[in-house]
This record gives structure tokens, sequence and C-alpha cells, in this order.
């Protein structure tokens, strides 16, 4: 057996060398963390010209998970923070080429995503009902739970959210490019116009793309509704009024009804120049629940596509904004 003064200097230094790796690891874990993040934004914000991500890691798993009457897709690359991705406007629901390319890169990032068809989503039009898909996905995953939700998604997203049955279940809710008032959404989509605590302005929208809107939705308007929606004037005089049917539709599919009852933290990214959703809902929603909730404006997006209105050194800070949102997704908060 060794001397007692041999002995000593050796336990000093493997207990320095344990203090030194309690003390380092996290900040190499968080180092890692910081670099995934980035590698994520850099090809997202690409659009895949920049493939960062990709070229580090395998491709994950994509197979169906069982969740009763919702189509449900499972994208892992073994264990993985759970997380729900909520898709916008997507004609083939999950399987649109650009939802599976984000699940995808958001299994590549370390996340174990679901990904379920919102139906009213398929179609151009959203109902009470596409939340049960939502809830159920909520309910079937392992908790804590993230949720990400795109576009209009964000009205089942963040509705399941405050569902009792579920809330519980969730951790953090990124809202990208969401809305707050289906009724301000509405007016937005066939008049252009939006406002809100003293900001206001106008965007032209196609006229292809308003018909679109009100044929999806025809089936809560009479023939004489429809034709003076399709007129941004007529339609404006019509919605300061709306069908006693319409208005509680509206009133059910806002997300700021509820807000107060989400118990997650709230993320709400939003671009300053968003042609299809206005900023102004994301501060809107703020407004409805200010504690734990976080905005971040930026010109690096538009809606859910890269902007390119940003001077360097802004783009920069903005950049540097999304890596420490999409960091804080995995972490408790």
């Amino acid at each position: 057996m060794a001397p007692r003064e041999v002995r000593q200097p050796e336990v000093a230094r493997l207990l320095g060398l344990v203090a030194a790796a309690v003390l380092v690891l996290p900040v190499v874990q968080a180092a890692v963390g910081l670099a995934v993040a980035l590698a994520f934004l850099v090809e997202f914000l690409s659009a895949g010209s920049h493939r960062p991500l990709s070229s580090l890691t395998a491709a994950p798993r994509r197979e169906p998970l069982a969740v009763d009457g919702v189509a449900v897709d499972r994208w892992s690359d073994g264990d993985g923070v759970p997380l729900v991705l909520v898709h916008g406007y997507a004609p083939a629901g999950k399987d649109e080429p650009r939802v599976r390319t984000a699940a995808a890169l958001l299994a590549r990032a370390g996340f174990d995503v679901a990904v379920p068809t919102i139906p009213g989503l398929t179609r151009g039009r959203l109902r009470p009902e596409d939340v049960r898909p939502v809830v159920a996905t909520l309910a079937a995953r392992p908790r804590p739970t993230v949720v990400v939700a795109v576009s209009v998604g964000a009205g089942p997203a963040l509705l399941a959210a405050a569902d009792p049955s579920v809330r519980s279940h969730v951790r953090t809710v990124l809202s990208l490019g969401g809305y707050a008032s289906a009724a301000e959404l509405l007016r937005f989509f066939l008049t252009g116009e939006y406002a809100w605590n003293g900001i206001h302005g106008r965007v032209e929208h196609e006229p292809e793309v308003v018909h679109a809107f009100v044929e999806a939705n025809a089936d809560l308007l009479d023939t004489s509704a429809r034709a003076a929606l399709a007129d941004p004037q007529r339609a404006a005089a019509l919605l300061r009024a709306p069908p006693p049917r319409v208005l509680d539709l509206l009133e059910r599919l806002s997300p700021e009804r509820v807000a107060r009852d989400i118990t997650a933290r709230l993320v709400l990214v939003h671009g300053v120049d968003d042609p299809a959703i206005p900023y102004t809902e994301s501060l809107r929603l703020a407004a409805a629940r200010p504690r734990r909730t976080r905005v971040v404006l930026v010109h690096v997006l538009q809606h859910v596509e890269p902007g390119r209105g940003a001077a360097r050194l802004s783009a920069l800070r903005e950049l540097v904004s999304l890596v420490l949102v999409f960091y804080g997704l995995g972490r408790p908060g």
C-alpha cells in the first residue's frame, strides 16, 4: 500500500479532474447545442441550398405513429425531445414535401417529431374539429412536449395547448408566422388591411387568392355573401357585422380567446414583412398572454420562407436571436 503522503496528492488531482469535468461538460453541451441550432437555421433559411446539418447527421427514420383517428408520421433518429409539428396550409398534409423537409430537419436537430395531418388545412379552411388531431397527437406523445406551429396551423396548435386534457403535456409552443384573432385574419385575407394598437397597414392580395379562400369556405355563406366577400370594399362592410354563425365560428377559432389557459411557454416568431399573416397578430397574442411569452420580430423571414430585406448587421443580430430561440426549444423553461 502506498504511503499516505503519496496517495493524498493523487486523490487531490483526481478530484480536481472530476471538478473540471463537471464545470466544463455543461459548457461543451451548450456549445454543441448552439452549433446544431445554427446549422439548422442556416439550412432552413437557405431553403436547403446550404446543408450543414444534413451533411453532419444521418437521415432520420420515418414511420407511422399510431394515433386513433389521425394520420400521423413520426420522424426520429433515436431518443430526442418530443415535438409535435403542426403544418399550415398543405394540400397533402403530413405528406406535403415542405412539411416532410421541415420534419426531417427537426429530427436531424435532435427532436423526436410527430406530424399529424390537419384536414381543414389541406383544403384552405379551418374548423373547430381541426384541433382534435393536435390534441390526440399530444395525448399519444411522451411529456413534456414541444409544439412547433406554422402559419395558420398556429390556430389548432394553440387551441390544443389550452385544452385541459393535454395542456400539462406541453412545455413550449413556438409559433412561426401565426395568428391570434380569426376575425382579424379573415379581414386581412379579404381586404388586405391589418391593424393593432396604433399599427396599421395594407397588403395587396391577388384576386385569385381571395377567390380561392372564399370558395374554400363557401359552406358558411350564402351566394350574396360570397359575392360580397370577393370585393374588398363590400367585404369590409360585411365583416363589420358578420352573420351570427360566422361570428361564433371566428370566436371559437381565435387563440387569443384561450391564451391565458395555456400553461406552456410561448415563443412567437414573425416576419415584419410577412405578406400572408401580419406580424401584428403575434403582438396581439402576446398582449393576450404576456406572462412567459416572447415575441421575436425579424426581417430574415417573410412568412415561413427566407426574407431579403434585412441589412447585414441587422440580419446577423436576428440570426443570433433565432439561434437562441431554437436552442431554447429543447431546454426546460
